[in-house]
């Protein structure tokens, strides 16, 4: 059954919002008028038009959008919050300042075009750097934000290796994990350099996350992971840490035995605790229990209570626990549904009750500490209203939810995707994005009846200069195609070629490039993505694949991948592939893929296993599952096992045990201090294929973990993704001046 191409809205906008909403981005203020869209309402485009187009192959199109605008345009958040006066504080990661672009890079043969594909190594890519900086909104929007920690400290924390959670702020104070030692620091906003509030053990071997202040025992709350005794299998803890000035003393332990914790909230009566915690084989969205804890008179937990996931009938995974203002807890979890709403505990019954019910989720899987699906509006002791976003159908929804009356009031805003939310006194701070827009921090400000957004603000911009090249954006069309389970549809993004200078031949279809997310347990969003873009632009089609197991829409999709990891993603990742072609959108003779980290695996799988792509490209990503599960770190350590399955399910799904099914190129980039997918695995898949004599390449970074994060080494990855995948199957010539690195067993 052939399901048509459904276009996603680029805009949240209705015309009515607009005669309400004032919308600046960066220091231009624009009143949108009722009939303008959003994209009339950005900055007009300073990239020249032209007047006719030009008629060339698909691939080859020149586009302004480089690997150079797309490295240094992705300016990463690490977390919002906000500090006493009511301004924003974040964390922003900037790869620019992630080392210094290589003078020269080594050549096998002094006549040769090609550069070495075994390895990237020396001075050029191993630099030491910091680039994860807290910042300050400033007081004056025409002024830039404040550096709030000197150039040498970065915060960053490696709990659970994928981090989260690396700072809080209460009034002045800032306390933050330095990503170099894994210290804990106390910064005051405004003064001297940071002193350290916890141990010093030598070597990062206790790392902290996700922490909260307790002022009533004057000290910090936080996850602390101790890898003292075992680096794979490091203890958990909750522990309190004194905040008296020069007193450095060794945590006290409030909550521990179990393997994981996280959300470690204080009421605002500092009379009790709120955590999540969980125990292997169990991930945080598989079944997790929500507890509180009261505290006695010298700070110690006296009595605990299990508030949600205690019932051995009842399946669920609380997350997100806060405390009003007048002391009632609220969460989110997604029992009976199966989809994550918002509760509320009822202490002197021990009863939960919903706040609101809805197919939808309002919280996302706990892959990274200190995540804010929703706040409380105003925060006084007489509101009763939340702020919270939830995803339906491939997309967000902010809104204003009254928690006494049940009742939900949507806000118009740009965003269409929506991460974190927090609120100050007058206003909100939310972390979005949209297919137009890339991920921004905006400061909504609400009538007086908190019903509707008044004034939309971008304080914070992943890419600020990006609107000049909006005439060449693709935008996303949501599609939803059939799987090979009949009555089982899967979801995607699909990205048409766009140029505004160029056009294909009419007989001619686009090449795809097919992307299978990471995680898996995650969701790939309908957002601007200079990464895609630079695909698009160049005439490349482009599918992001929601394949069954992704996150966004609800558990049973979830769990769709249960026991079916390299079954269900491979035949999902396929089926968009061929659906776009059999819809006449695509070449396919001309079909590709890509994947990060689970996302590889998926992209190996597809190539072992299957015939639908012609080569692919592997960031970090798994080729031999045993090797995984015997490696991998503590948080996903029995993760396989629940994706996997059976002990033959791991040699029969791992592409490195079949690598005579391979007949097509591959080109494998890894990170040499990758925790998560060890480099390794990368080794092994490369090594087999090249004695195979299929097209392969491996490039491996020195001083990158999992994931690229220095700017220098994002474009080197993206134009050697462009060349390898043009040279062996586009059949056109790369408009941009790239030296493709050697292929083996094709140069």
């Amino acid at each position: 059954m052939a399901l048509a191409l459904t276009a996603l809205r680029a805009t949240l906008l209705s015309a009515s919002a607009l005669r309400h909403l004032t919308i600046t981005i960066g220091r231009q203020q624009r009143i949108s008028k009722p009939c303008r869209t959003m994209a009339s309402s950005l900055p007009a485009s300073s990239v020249a038009r032209s007047p006719e187009k030009i008629t060339a192959p698909y691939g080859s199109w020149k586009s302004p959008i480089t690997a150079d605008v797309v490295s240094g345009a992705e300016k990463r958040l690490g977390g919002i919050a906000v500090a006493g006066d009511g301004r924003l504080v974040w964390i922003e990661t900037r790869p620019t300042e992630g080392g210094y672009v290589p003078k020269s890079l080594t050549r096998l043969k002094p006549q040769s075009s090609l550069l070495e594909s075994r390895r990237i190594v020396g001075s050029a890519f191993s630099c030491e750097t910091f680039p994860e900086t807290l910042v300050m909104e400033p007081v004056k929007v025409e002024d830039k934000p404040l550096d709030l920690i000197p150039a040498e400290f970065a915060a960053r924390t490696l709990a659970q290796e994928y981090g989260g959670g690396a700072f809080a702020v209460l009034e002045n104070m800032i306390i933050f994990s330095n990503y170099k030692d894994q210290r804990l620091y106390k910064q005051i906003i405004g003064g001297h350099s940071p002193v350290p509030i916890s141990p010093d053990y030598s070597e990062s071997v206790v790392r902290y996350a996700d922490g909260v202040f307790d002022p009533h025992f004057n000290r910090y709350l936080t996850v602390m992971e101790d890898h003292r005794k075992s680096s794979l299998n490091p203890i958990t803890s909750i522990v309190a840490i004194n905040l008296n000035d020069g007193n450095i003393q060794e945590p006290k332990e409030l909550v521990s035995g179990n393997d994981f914790y996280a959300f470690p909230r204080v009421d605002p009566n500092k009379t009790r605790m709120a955590w999540v915690e969980w125990s292997h084989p169990n991930m945080p969205w598989d079944k997790a229990e929500l507890w509180v804890g009261y505290f006695s008179e010298n700070g110690d937990l006296c009595k605990r209570v299990c508030v949600a996931g205690g019932d051995p009938m009842l399946v669920e995974s609380p997350t997100e626990p806060k405390w009003s203002s007048n002391g009632e807890l609220f969460f989110i979890t997604d029992r009976k549904s199966g989809f994550w709403n918002i509760y509320k505990w009822i202490e002197h019954k021990n009863e939960v009750v919903p706040v609101y019910s809805l197919n939808a989720e309002f919280s996302r899987a706990l892959w990274v500490f200190g995540i804010s699906s929703y706040d409380f509006v105003g925060k006084d002791g007489d509101n009763q209203k939340i702020v919270c976003s939830y995803r339906q159908n491939g997309r967000s929804y902010l809104g204003i939810l009254d928690y006494v009356q049940g009742s939900f009031s949507p806000l118009d805003i740009p965003f269409t995707d929506i991460s974190n939310i927090v609120s100050a006194s007058c206003c909100l701070y939310v972390e979005g994005a949209s297919g137009r827009q890339p991920l921004s921090v905006a400061k909504v400000i609400l009538d007086e009846k908190q019903s509707k957004a008044i004034e939309f603000l971008i304080i914070w911009s992943s890419s600020p200069d990006i609107t000049k090249y909006e005439p060449y954006f693709s935008l996303p069309e949501l599609i939803e195609f059939p799987t090979e389970n009949p009555g089982q549809n899967a979801y995607a993004y699909f990205y048409p070629p766009k140029n505004e200078s160029y056009q294909a031949p009419p007989d001619e279809k686009p090449p795809l490039l097919v992307k299978s997310h990471g995680g898996p347990t995650s969701e790939t969003r309908g957002v601007l993505d200079l990464n895609i873009q630079y695909w698009t632009s160049r005439g490349w089609a482009f599918v992001d694949v929601n394949y069954g197991g992704s996150t966004g829409y609800g558990r049973e999709y979830r769990e769709r991948l249960l026991g079916q990891w390299g079954i269900v993603d491979v035949n999902d990742c396929c089926s968009s592939a061929k659906f776009l072609a059999e819809s006449g959108k695509v070449d396919a003779q001309r079909l590709c893929i890509t994947g990060r980290s689970a996302g590889g695996y998926t992209t190996l799988a597809c190539l072992a296993f299957r015939d639908t792509f012609k080569a692919g490209a592997s960031l970090y990503g798994v080729a031999d599952l045993s090797a995984l599960k015997a490696e991998t770190h503590k948080f996903e350590s029995h993760y396989i096992d629940n994706l996997v399955g059976s002990e033959n399910a791991y040699y029969e799904r791992a592409p490195i045990n079949f690598v005579d099914k391979f007949t097509c190129p591959v080109i494998l980039f890894q990170g040499l201090e990758d925790k998560v997918v060890p480099p390794d695995q990368a080794r092994k898949i490369y090594k087999a294929l090249k004695e195979k004599g299929l097209p392969v390449a491996l490039v491996e970074y020195e001083g990158e973990q999992h994931g690229f994060r220095k700017a220098e080494n994002i474009k080197f990855t993206l134009e050697q993704q462009m060349m390898f995948l043009a040279r062996l199957v586009g059949h056109f010539e790369v408009a941009d001046a790239i030296s493709p690195i050697k292929i083996d067993n094709f140069d």
